[in-house]
């Protein structure tokens, strides 16, 4: 595996939740697979005065448990001498001069500065870059999602790192375009013709797009309650999700022959009127119930949660790219928390056969659809009818399944590992481009301010469900349904 260059990543945020859950494990991973270069240096950054030492504690006490099978003794003991921690105060400019004294500005040594903080912290925390000297050439920045509340937020952060930074400086992270299913999608639409001519209005019914957790909150209680499902996932992960399905085929694999074709994709997506907004979205959010037959709280008993919030922790929706591939195709886009399932899948219904010869068995709305399951277990799947042995012509769905796990037995990254290396190397076709960014909050700020301007309340629905019963209704006036009540 080639290694990346001489490097140095420094994590703001370096003692927070997504430092130690994804991200301090999956350099963890690269390190271990000979993809960092033995000249890489990973900083932690953090207010309290902890030391090496007692982030090292912080590690073996919240890092090392979650590597499992994957923990080597050895590769850890050479990992941990990457390790440093140094004391900064976001907020506190003089902070800045010590960090680059520490770096050291060398500019032919690339630089990741790796903001994983609240986004009210990115201006502050550029700034302050800059001011020190560490916005040279080979400083590179990224960004984690939600970039903003809404697009005037999201433009002014945009604006104010813009003045720091070029905009090839900036990596507007979005992990689920690390997937390796994700890639797999742009491979099987562009490295094969079998489903090209299919790939249109002509041939598909309709597209379902589902991100379903059965996590709730956790310790985010506090961030989630002013973001709401929306804001934290259609707006990134989904809508990115949609681009790739839906976009065309790009020149090439550099990164704005990619990036051009799903912004084009984003501006012909069509536009909400307050009416569509009523009857075209479903609010949700969880009450108590069971998850894996154990109980759980409702979303307004969770740790800093106001207790009378009409925060939605489940949206769902139906939307359409108004252009000649797609014009009639509904995309239907889901998303929800305390979900009966942990599932993120694109599912391609084609249309049924134009005279059924053969008696479909009952409840079964598309004979064929590929369905790209994304986590867990992923794999790509594509279904068809074919006859059950025995005297009478009786058919039943079956599947041609590619599982990557099975097939492709090398090691392959996570999606955060996949995109940090990318960051380190220099690749930004997997990464938002502004504007592209505040093309999506375009589009999703007329449904904010339409559930705000008329006081929709989300429905409830019972944590371990697929969501409140209007998400199905959604689907039915269309005359569909969800993949799962097929």
């Amino acid at each position: 595996m080639a290694t990346t260059p001489p490097f140095d990543i420094v994590f703001f945020g370096g003692t927070g939740d997504l430092a130690l859950r994804k991200l301090i494990p999956s350099l963890y991973q690269a390190h271990k697979a000979g993809a960092l270069n033995q000249d890489g240096r990973i900083f932690a950054l953090g207010r309290k005065a902890i030391g090496l030492e007692g982030y090292m504690e912080l590690l073996e006490q919240r890092v090392k448990p979650r590597l499992g099978l994957d923990y080597d003794e050895a590769s850890w003991a050479s990992f941990r001498d990457r390790l440093r921690f140094h004391t900064l105060d976001a907020g506190r400019a003089a902070d800045y001069a010590g960090l680059a004294d520490t770096l050291g500005i060398t500019p032919e040594r690339v630089t990741v500065c790796y903001l994983a903080t609240a986004p009210h912290l990115f201006i502050t925390i550029c700034q302050n870059l800059a001011k020190a000297g560490l916005n040279h050439s080979n400083v590179r920045v990224v960004l984690e999602k939600p970039l903003g509340h809404d697009l005037e937020s999201s433009n002014a952060i945009n604006a104010a790192v813009g003045r720091n930074f070029a905009e090839n400086q900036i990596y507007r992270i979005d992990h689920y375009l690390g997937k390796e299913s994700v890639q797999n999608l742009m491979a099987i639409r562009f490295g094969n013709m079998l489903f090209e001519p299919l790939w249109r209005r002509e041939w598909i019914d309709n597209i379902q797009i589902t991100i379903a957790e059965e996590l709730g909150v956790e310790e985010r209680g506090e961030f989630y309650d002013r973001t709401g499902a929306l804001r934290d996932m259609l707006q990134s992960h989904l809508l990115q999700l949609l681009c790739i399905v839906a976009m065309e085929p790009p020149a090439s694999l550099s990164e704005d022959a990619v990036r051009d074709e799903k912004l084009k994709v984003l501006k012909a997506l069509k536009p909400f009127s307050n009416e569509d907004v009523l009857t075209k979205t479903v609010r949700g959010q969880y009450r108590s119930g069971a998850i894996n037959g154990m109980p759980v709280a409702g979303y307004r008993e969770e740790h800093k949660v106001d207790p009378d919030s009409n925060t939605e922790t489940f949206v769902a929706l139906q939307a359409e790219v108004a252009n000649w591939r797609w014009a009639g195709v509904p995309f239907f886009l889901r998303t929800g928390k305390r979900m009966q399932e942990r599932v993120a899948e694109i599912v391609i219904n084609f249309r049924k056969v134009p005279h059924a010869v053969f008696p479909m068995p009952i409840g079964l709305h598309s004979a064929n659809r590929l369905v790209i399951r994304l986590q867990p277990k992923e794999s790509v799947r594509l279904y068809f009818m074919a006859k059950e042995p025995g005297d009478a012509m009786n058919l039943q769905s079956t599947y041609l399944n590619l599982d990557f796990h099975t097939m492709f037995k090398a090691r392959w990254a996570d999606a955060y590992e996949r995109l940090l290396l990318d960051v380190i190397r220099g690749r930004l076709a997997l990464f938002m481009r502004r504007d592209e960014q505040a093309q999506a909050w375009s589009w999703v700020e007329p449904i904010l301010e339409c559930w705000s301007r008329h006081s929709i309340a989300p429905k409830t629905y019972t944590a371990g469900s697929w969501g409140p019963a209007a998400s199905s209704g959604l689907l039915s006036r269309a005359g569909v349904v969800w993949q799962e009540e097929t």
